[in-house]
């Protein structure tokens, strides 16, 4: 009895062992065609599938739209993925990774529990579509090392220094790094950082270049500043590089101790441009009227002018000494303001085609008055110009051959002409000036002339037109 016990506990468990082994063995057939159970390749379960179904479900989470390359000067080219036919496969590594998977060993990923496998994908693009779109760039088409060379030129900013054989880009060395970066599917390489540039070597000539430039460099370096009113005006290397002393081929003049010489009549000529372009005194004024239009207003004795000689010293000096410093130029004759706009927001307008007169302050309109200016019929027209208030009396009697004229108020603005009041008229305006005008001067009705002489300060321009 007992040994039929026996004989059917271990019938039994034979069965059992039987179906393990058919079961483990149904199972390794099962995966032989696909992955092992337990498979996990980039996040993507596998077990069972085929290369092809786990291939389609890679590719899916694959996206590369291309490379951008950033050069030294921090310039961007771009190679697109879609320009060069660019593709991704996993087929060939999962061939390789399945053929090293033994079917019959798949119970190792039950008992190890889940493993992500990492598959880098094959990628496959059009080489010659690449390396076209690659020479097309700028930075892949520049000029050849022995072409490169180091010399000395000038341009709207002073001399300066053409270095082409210093940060050269090493081309074999960044087509290497870019494709490379291509193929690994990132976005972005800079060349700076994958150390693609390098120094050429110098010949003697090429080190005296450099040499002679570290000289210019620091004559250049000017910090002299002109100030005209709020106008600053840098005496800086563009055109400090027209001071320098040159031989009659070109070049550099050098003094026995090797320094670079000045030719202070070029100082000089500088100085007298700069005058042109700062004095006003009789220059053309482009003026905005109150009537509304712009009207070019010559002559007159307002203005700015520059003592030509006095700057002439100074700035020689100073350059030759390395002075850094604003500076405002020394002036002939010195108006309210300085600059190319010395008329400002405070003046006073004559309009002697509308017979009026207005005075600003600081762009406010507050004296707006009719006038009588001088008589046209008789060549006695009050001239055009830019003046300006000179003096201003009470009480003064205006004498002339023909006339003696007592006035209470008078704002001269140009030699005997001036702003005054006018007993005798009790009109103003329209076309008296015509027929009945004054002698040149500006007739003004009492109340408003008492007002401006209150008003007006010494140095006021007088803008005076038709």
């Amino acid at each position: 009895m007992k040994k039929n016990v026996l004989k059917g506990i271990g019938i039994g468990f034979s069965i059992i062992l039987f179906s393990i082994a058919a079961m483990y063995l149904g199972l390794a057939y099962y995966y032989a065609d696909g992955f092992s159970y337990g498979t996990w390749i980039n996040g993507i379960y596998c077990t069972g599938k085929s290369i092809s179904e786990v291939n389609e479900e890679l590719l899916k989470h694959c996206d590369y739209s291309g490379l951008t390359i950033i050069d030294s000067d921090g310039k961007s080219y771009v190679i697109s993925a879609q320009e060069v036919n660019f593709s991704f496969d996993f087929d060939e590594g999962l061939r390789h990774f399945l053929k090293r998977q033994n079917p019959y060993l798949w119970i190792d990923n039950l008992l190890e529990g889940k493993e992500d496998r990492k598959l880098e994908p094959a990628v496959t693009y059009d080489l010659d579509a690449f390396e076209q779109i690659l020479n097309s760039f700028p930075l892949f088409q520049e000029k050849m090392d022995s072409e490169r060379t180091v010399e000395i030129r000038k341009g709207e900013q002073g001399y300066y220094l053409l270095d082409e054989r210093t940060h050269v880009l090493n081309e074999q060395q960044a087509r290497f790094k870019v494709r490379e970066a291509f193929e690994r599917c990132e976005s972005v390489l800079d060349l700076e950082k994958e150390e693609c540039y390098e120094d050429l070597p110098q010949t003697p000539e090429m080190r005296e270049q450099i040499s002679l430039w570290s000289k210019l460099a620091i004559y250049q370096d000017c910090g002299i500043v002109y100030q005209f009113g709020e106008e600053l005006y840098p005496v800086d290397a563009g055109i400090v590089c027209d001071f320098l002393m040159l031989d009659e081929n070109g070049g550099f003049v050098l003094d026995e101790k090797g320094n670079l010489c000045t030719d202070e009549e070029k100082v000089y000529a500088f100085v007298d441009r700069l005058a042109d372009e700062y004095d006003t005194v009789g220059a053309a004024r482009q003026f905005h009227a109150t009537r509304g239009d712009i009207v070019t207003v010559e002559g007159g004795i307002y203005g700015n002018k520059i003592d030509r000689k006095a700057e002439k010293e100074y700035l020689l000096s100073a350059f030759l000494e390395g002075k850094r410093e604003i500076h405002e130029p020394v002036y002939l004759q010195k108006a309210l303001r300085q600059g190319k706009d010395d008329i400002g927001d405070t003046y006073i307008e004559v309009d002697m085609t509308e017979q009026m007169m207005y005075y600003y302050v600081s762009g406010e309109l507050k004296i707006e008055t009719p006038v009588v200016t001088g008589n046209t019929g008789l060549r006695r027209g009050t001239p055009s110009g830019t003046n300006y208030v000179y003096n201003k009396q009470r009480n003064r009697v205006l004498r002339g051959e023909d006339y003696a004229s007592p006035v209470k108020y008078w704002i001269p603005v140009k030699g005997a002409i001036g702003i005054h009041d006018a007993s005798w008229r009790s009109k103003y305006g329209g076309e008296i000036y015509k027929t009945n005008g004054s002698h040149g001067c500006i007739n003004t009705p009492l109340e408003e002339v008492s007002q401006l002489y209150d008003m007006v300060e010494v140095g006021t321009p007088c803008v005076m037109f038709y």
